[in-house]
C-alpha cells in the first residue's frame, strides 16, 4: 500500500513541475523582446563570493577580451588572405530612416534613440580610423530625403545637426534617398571611395518611380551601398547590397546593432574594377597667427585668429582635413597621413599564452607587462591572462593588448628592438 502511495505522490510532483514549466514558457511568450532580454540575463545568479563570504564584482574582462580577440583574428585572417587594397580616402553618406517605423519600441527606448546614440559613437570612431575621409548625413521622413550635413570632416558639426532633427513621421523612401546621395557622390574624384550606409527601420518603401533603375544608376556610379536593418529582411535592400558590392545585415538587439555599425568604421577592401591607383596632390597648411582677422572660406564670414592657411591660395579654413573652397587643393596634416598608415600594415595579433605554460615551473615568465609595467603575477592560485608578441616575445596585459591594436598600432617591444639596433649601428 505504501508503494502505491509513494508512486502517486511522485506522479503528482512531476505533473506540478510540468505545469510550472508550461506557465513559465507562457509568460516568456507574452513578454516583449526587451523584457525577455532581462529575464534571460539573470545577472544576479552570476554573483561570486570571496574567501570571506562577501560578494565581489563580476569579472567580465576575460569574456570581453575573448570577444575582442575573435574579432581581431577575423580581421587578421581577412587581411592575410591576399594583398588587399583599401580605400583610405572615403566619402560616406549615412542615411538614417526616421519614418514612423523608427518610433517602434522593440529597441529600448525606441529605434530612433538607439540609432542616434550609436551613430554618434560611430562618427567619432570613423574619423579616428579614417582621418582623411568625409561623412555626410541624410534622413528619410514623410517620403522625402533631406540632407542634414554636407560631406565634411568635423564630427561635432554632424552630431549637432543630427541631435536637432530627431523626430519620426510618415513613410520611408529608399529611391529618393539613393537619388539624393548619388547626385552628391557622382562628383567625387576617382581616387575617393564612394559609400552609402543605410540604417533602415521600415519594412516598405514608398517610391515615386522604379527603384531598380536607381539601383542600376548607383552601380554605374561605383557607389558601394550597405544596409543595417532594424526589422525583418527586405528584398529590395538585399538586392541593392548585392548589386553594389555592399553588405546587408539585420540587428537582433542593441548590442548587435552597435557591433554591426562599428564594422563599417575600418576601410573596406576596394572592389577590383574600381581600385585605380592615383597620385593625389595635397597641401600641408600652417596654423594661422592668433589675433589676426581674416575671412573664413568655409563659413564666408570674418573670424579672429586660429584656423589654417592654404599654401597655394592663402585662403583661411577652419579645420582639417578639408578641400580648399578657393583652389580645390586637398588640405591635410602629417598626423592624418600617419594615422592612415596602420590600415596598410596592420600589427600582428598577439598570442595568448596557454595555462600549461603559465603553470609550468620550467619556464621563467616575465613578472611585469612590457607596456604599462604593471605586475603580471597572478593573485592567489588563479593564473593571470597575458599575451605575447610573436616577433619580440615580450609579454603584455590584456589592456595593453587592446590599446596597442586599436589605438597605438605599434608594438613597443618591436620598436624598442629596432631602436636598440639603430643605436648599436651608430656606435
Amino acid at each position: 500500500m505504501n508503494y502505491f502511495t509513494n508512486n502517486h505522490v511522485e506522479e503528482r510532483r512531476v505533473a506540478e513541475e510540468k505545469e510550472d514549466e508550461e506557465d513559465e514558457e507562457g509568460n516568456e511568450n507574452d513578454m516583449e523582446a526587451w523584457e525577455r532580454a532581462y529575464a534571460e540575463d539573470r545577472s544576479w545568479e552570476s554573483l561570486q563570493e570571496d574567501e570571506s563570504g562577501l560578494l565581489r564584482p563580476i569579472d567580465n574582462d576575460g569574456v570581453q577580451h575573448a570577444q575582442y580577440r575573435r574579432r581581431l583574428r577575423n580581421l587578421s585572417a581577412a587581411s592575410a588572405a591576399s594583398r588587399i587594397q583599401k580605400g583610405l580616402i572615403r566619402y560616406l553618406y549615412i542615411v538614417i530612416d526616421l519614418s514612423r517605423a523608427a518610433s517602434e519600441r522593440d529597441f529600448k527606448p525606441s529605434r530612433m534613440a538607439v540609432v542616434a546614440k550609436h551613430v554618434e559613437a560611430f562618427i567619432r570612431e570613423f574619423f579616428d580610423q579614417n582621418p582623411l575621409s568625409h561623412i555626410g548625413l541624410v534622413t528619410i521622413k514623410d517620403g522625402v530625403a533631406q540632407c542634414l550635413t554636407d560631406l565634411g570632416g568635423s564630427p561635432d558639426s554632424h552630431i549637432k545637426a543630427l541631435m536637432g532633427q530627431l523626430s519620426c513621421s510618415g513613410d520611408s523612401s529608399l529611391q529618393n534617398a539613393l537619388d539624393l546621395v548619388e547626385g552628391y557622390l557622382c562628383g567625387i574624384p576617382s581616387y575617393g571611395h564612394r559609400e552609402v550606409l543605410l540604417l533602415y527601420s521600415a519594412l516598405t518603401t514608398c517610391d515615386p518611380g522604379d527603384v531598380m533603375e536607381t539601383i542600376k544608376k548607383c552601380k554605374r556610379s561605383k557607389i558601394r551601398c550597405s544596409v543595417i536593418g532594424l526589422s525583418a529582411e527586405v528584398f529590395v535592400c538585399k538586392h541593392l547590397c548585392q548589386e553594389t558590392g555592399g553588405s546587408y545585415t539585420i540587428a537582433l538587439n542593441e548590442f548587435h546593432f552597435k557591433d554591426l555599425l562599428l564594422e563599417h568604421a575600418p576601410p573596406p577592401p576596394a572592389i577590383a574594377e574600381f581600385a585605380v591607383g592615383n597620385l593625389i596632390k595635397m597641401g600641408f597648411p600652417q596654423r594661422a597667427a592668433e589675433g589676426v582677422v581674416s575671412i573664413c572660406s568655409c563659413h564666408k564670414e570674418a573670424k579672429v585668429g586660429g584656423g589654417y592657411i592654404c599654401p597655394r591660395c592663402k585662403a583661411r579654413v577652419c579645420e582639417l582635413p578639408t578641400e580648399c573652397r578657393i583652389c580645390g587643393l586637398t588640405l591635410v596634416s602629417s598626423p592624418h597621413l600617419a594615422r592612415s598608415y596602420h590600415h596598410l600594415f596592420p600589427i600582428t595579433p598577439f598570442e595568448e599564452l596557454s595555462l600549461a605554460l603559465l603553470n609550468s615551473s620550467r619556464h621563467k615568465l616575465q613578472k611585469t607587462c612590457f607596456g604599462c609595467q604593471q605586475s603580471l603575477v597572478p593573485s592567489g592560485n588563479r593564473p593571470g591572462l597575458r599575451v605575447a608578441c610573436p616577433k619580440c616575445k615580450q609579454h603584455f596585459c590584456l589592456d595593453c593588448d587592446i590599446y596597442i591594436h586599436e589605438s597605438l598600432h605599434n608594438c613597443p617591444g618591436c620598436e624598442s628592438l629596432r631602436h636598440s639596433k639603430t643605436v648599436n649601428n651608430i656606435e
